[in-house]
């Protein structure tokens, strides 16, 4: 099958992953982030696939470095624990999120992130953009987005059954040392993973030299897997990923301040917590009438904002737990593949607010229900053409914070396909209609006074691609248009009651241009993204859990690996002035956006005497740049706001063993 994105076929390059020895029996490949359409017959949409062996070539600390050659994805804020994913200018809140297949709703506080994840974990992310297969699970609107954490058997070699990695790496900017140690091996038919990694540090600077509030760094993240296999091929595995993010952060901690914001302190405590468990069952020797695939898991994440010792003297509490499964079986037909099966999920989203000084307390809870029964079939109806398209039903039950009732339910459709005109030329195109039916209020803002009147409306979304791609040579281009629209997202407000809805419009395209050679590659990207509210241009303060205004991104990316063994790369990224803003208080035009170009570099370096021993050394933001990335909160309110900036210059380095 002949990939619509450009970068697919960069995979004829050769840059190993870190840590990993190269033999003269390896198989080419190139590793870097893998932009590829699914290696099944057919085709959901125009993917991005970020490999493990991206994964180890980019070093991600955050999810700003996890997607910092996509011009597509966004991410907002210089602090992880309150940064937010943008793809295609929309909010991750209205992708079907999960991790290892369980379903993430974290919407706990609009000033902190949604979905904290330590990238250090990861094999694996992908992103549906906009449409995406009925089998991603519900609630769709802007696409999906999957995070798939590591095995012990992607880091065992066949021949071993013990293994381990320490890493140690030290960040110059904010003094962060972080330790990480994986244990992992297999005795018969069991396998085991443990993982653990503990990063502090102190304050980070900016372009200018001025620490950046809030900026600290106290995070534990961990990784436990348990798995058996039977000989008869049925596999059951148990996995449970915890991160922790417990510090002094800004007051509003996306955001660095709120000018004239009044009695409160500059910074308080968020103490944030967030918990995956997933029990899974496969069957590793499937037959064509029988691939299955049974999951049941938890998520949930708790935020607490504890100002006792501030002059507040207040307790706020915020937790947001999802009960998730699902039975799907894969049918191998004649024509291709048929995936049907039945998921279902129950949200309950909780606030407990306590003011110690009066002896006050507010509790709120919102609850939400769906099952869902969806089919998506991959087919290759001729030797030059892939076509993918699904459905799913879903029905839902709402309860609010006045415990009035909702029900409702509605149909899903999407399809897709691509057409290889010839072996140098492909062009794809896909639609997808999204009932996502009714949503969650933040838990922050959860009011139990709330009046649901005649109940909250139904959000739906529309989403459309058309692609092209084609090679010349060992050069690839290509090219994307895409649209999306959400109708009825939901606005809730404290005080403006659960009703309100906003009506949210994504429009852009983006170009690609990629080379790969025996021991590298290079690859640019630009995209335009245009982004509207209710019929008017996005701003950061409505457009919360929604969209934000973005405009022009430019992204280079190139590795190649010496003679010697030493790995070079770096990447650049520009975001270009941005003058399409709205200022809500004249509800005409904003102020101009600054553009900023931030450059970064690394080396590499496996000793072939100690092949199990991987050196790096990293410089990033290596032009000291001052800027806000495009995607924080709050840059068009000049006089108002003061956004969160991102660190300047700094040095990282690090060293793995492999033992």
């Amino acid at each position: 099958m002949k990939p619509t994105h450009a970068f697919a076929c960069l995979a004829a390059g050769m840059i190993p992953a870190a840590g990993q020895a190269q033999s003269a029996s390896d198989e080419a490949f190139l590793g870097t982030i893998v932009l590829e359409m699914p290696a099944v017959p057919g085709m959901e949409d125009d993917d991005i696939s970020i490999s493990s062996e991206g994964l180890a070539l980019s070093n991600p600390a955050d999810l700003s470095e996890l997607f910092v050659a996509e011009p597509t994805i966004a991410v907002g804020s210089s602090i992880p624990m309150s940064q937010k994913v943008y793809v295609n200018g929309i909010e991750e809140n209205n992708l079907a999120i999960s991790i290892d297949g369980a379903r993430q709703n974290n919407k706990v506080f609009h000033h902190n992130t949604t979905t904290l994840i330590d990238p250090a974990l990861l094999k694996a992310a992908r992103v549906d953009p906009g449409v995406a297969p009925a089998d991603a699970g519900p609630g769709a609107l802007g696409g999906a987005l999957a995070y798939e954490t590591k095995d012990a058997s992607d880091l065992l070699a066949p021949d071993e059954s013990f293994g381990g990695r320490y890493k140690l790496e030290y960040d110059s900017n904010g003094d962060i040392f972080s330790n990480s140690l994986s244990v992992y091996g297999r005795e018969g038919g069991f396998e085991y993973l443990g993982f653990a990694k503990v990063a502090e540090g102190g304050l980070r600077e900016d372009g200018n030299g001025d620490e950046i509030i809030g900026s600290g760094t106290d995070l534990l993240s961990g990784l436990g897997k348990l798995a058996y296999e039977a000989q008869s091929g049925d596999r059951v595995e148990l996995s449970y990923e915890r991160v922790v993010d417990d510090e002094i952060r800004p007051y509003r901690a996306n955001l660095g301040a709120i000018i004239g914001g009044g009695s409160r302190p500059a910074d308080r405590p968020y103490d944030l917590e967030r918990t995956n468990i997933v029990l899974s069952y496969s069957d590793t020797t499937p037959t064509a009438m029988w691939n299955p695939t049974a999951r049941l898991a938890y998520s949930g994440t708790k935020l607490v904002n504890d100002e006792s010792a501030l002059t507040n003297e207040t307790i706020t509490s915020g937790e947001t737990v999802s009960l998730s499964g699902e039975f799907s079986n894969r049918f191998a037909l004649s024509w291709g593949e048929l995936n049907t099966g039945l998921d279902f999920y129950s949200d309950e989203a909780d606030l407990d607010y306590r003011d110690l000084s009066s002896g006050a307390r507010e509790a709120a809870t919102e609850k939400l229900s769906n099952i869902g029964l969806f089919a998506q079939a991959r087919m290759e109806p001729t030797p030059n053409a892939r076509l993918s398209f699904g459905a799913r039903a879903d029905f839902q039950d709402f309860e609010g914070t006045d415990g009035s009732s909702q029900s409702e339910s509605g149909l899903s459709g999407n399809i897709s396909g691509e057409y290889d005109l010839s072996d140098d030329l492909t062009i794809s195109a896909g639609y997808s209609h999204v009932w996502g039916g009714l949503e969650l209020a933040e838990n922050y803002i959860l009011n139990p006074a709330w009046n649901y009147g005649s109940g909250i409306e139904e959000v739906t979304a529309d989403n459309l691609y058309l692609a092209a791609n084609y090679t010349m040579g060992a050069w690839v281009v290509d090219g994307k248009l895409f649209a999306t629209n959400i109708d009825n997202a939901r606005a809730a407000s404290f005080g403006d009651g659960p009703i309100p809805t906003a009506d949210v419009q994504s429009r852009g395209f983006e170009l690609g241009l990629g080379r790969a050679w025996e021991d590298g590659f290079f690859r640019a990207g630009f995209a335009r993204i245009d982004t509207e509210i209710n019929g008017r241009s996005a701003d950061s303060y409505y457009g919360n859990y929604l969209t934000m205004p973005m405009g022009d991104f430019l992204t280079f990316q190139v590795a190649h690996r010496l003679n010697n063994g030493v790995l070079l790369g770096g990447d650049v990224q520009i975001a270009f002035d941005f003058k399409d803003t709205y200022d809500e208080n004249t509800e005409g035009r904003g102020p101009e956006l600054d553009g900023y170009t931030i450059a970064n570099i690394f080396a590499e370096y496996t000793p072939k005497r100690m092949d199990n021993l991987t050196l790096r050394a990293e410089v990033n933001n290596l032009f000291d740049e001052q800027y806000s990335s495009r995607a924080t909160y709050g840059q068009e309110f000049v006089g108002v706001v003061e956004p969160l900036t991102e660190p300047g210059r700094s040095i990282r380095l690090s060293a793995e063993i492999v033992f």
